[in-house]
């Protein structure tokens, strides 16, 4: 694939996946056996869906704005905001606290014809569990 086409690969997982909440585009854009650095996502496609459907059903209105999107071969860098209200599910052993959530973060993904092979995140979790209230904010 071009650097173009692993550009839109990456604007469009955040987009089908997380925005418009279309959990068929796990299917499209997730490899079998994906890795990742968060162990709670595990290794492949369904431990990510299993994933997914926590934080939808914590977050209704959960929505990532990539900002910036790097490429080189097949390597991919993302740089994102995370917004959600945590009015749905429990999340992190944590009942819904009605707060807001607003985090950066960083993903490093292989991407293969338009597929996610391995990823990394880096996004701020302290300041993410200081907003919803798991930990103090001092």
């Amino acid at each position: 694939m071009t650097l173009e086409n692993n550009r839109k690969a990456a604007y469009d997982f955040f987009d089908q996946i997380w925005n418009k909440r279309d959990e068929s585009a796990i299917d499209r854009f997730i490899a079998l056996d994906a890795a990742g650095n968060d162990p709670k996502f595990g290794v492949g496609r369904e431990s990510f869906r299993e994933q997914w459907k926590k934080w939808q059903a914590a977050f209704p209105d959960l929505h990532f704005d990539v900002q910036e999107v790097i490429c080189e071969g097949n390597r991919v860098v993302s740089r994102w905001h995370l917004t959600g209200t945590h009015t749905g599910a429990e999340f992190l052993g944590q009942p819904p606290t009605g707060n807001k959530v607003s985090v950066d973060g960083v993903s490093i993904d292989t991407i293969k014809d338009g597929i996610v092979l391995d990823g990394f995140d880096a996004w701020d979790s302290l300041g993410f569990r200081q907003q919803l209230g798991i930990l103090p904010k001092d």
